[in-house]
């Protein structure tokens, strides 16, 4: 395999072995390696989408911060100024090995299997609450009114000749 698409962290990257490249911070201390999500394997012959038998091997380096972005803000003739910067959270990874079969170690699958458990077990507990909440019953509805007659639209000739009277 020469390449590969990852997500990390809502982002996707085009990685091939022994690349290094910064990454938005991620929460893996460093020199600790880890697999991310592997969303297209290329490059001997056609790519495969989402493939369920490799895998990518990342290594943490170490944790930096970005380059420094100066902000500024300016309104004309009101004396409005404001500064300020913004360095962003980095990790430094590199690209270990593309392919191979995926690693499962004995204890962290046991301790997976045993988790859906028990998280089936509070949602069946939520449901049966939802379910055995009573439902209220429906409002009645306002009785249908009777059509009003219009009002008979005023006399303006006789109003002015009232007015002229006085």
């Amino acid at each position: 395999m020469s390449y590969a698409i990852i997500s990390l962290g809502g982002k996707q990257y085009r990685v091939s072995e022994g690349q290094r490249l910064l990454v938005d911070r991620l929460a893996t201390e460093d020199g600790k390696t880890f697999t991310p999500d592997v969303l297209l394997v290329g490059g001997d012959g056609a790519p495969a989408l989402a493939p369920e038998d490799v895998t990518v091997t990342v290594k943490v380096l170490g944790q930096q911060r970005g380059p420094k972005i100066r902000i500024g803000k300016y309104k004309k003739r009101t004396g409005y100024k404001r500064h300020t910067g913004f360095r962003s959270a980095l990790t430094q990874i590199e690209i270990e090995s593309i392919g191979g079969t995926k690693k499962v170690a004995s204890k962290p699958k046991a301790e997976a299997a045993a988790k859906p458990t028990a998280e089936a077990e509070v949602v069946e507990t939520a449901v049966v609450e939802v379910e055995a909440k009573p439902k209220t019953a429906p409002k009645p509805r306002a009785a249908v009114k009777p059509n009003a007659e219009p009002a008979a639209e005023p006399d303006v000739a006789a109003e002015t000749a009232k007015e002229d009277e006085s």
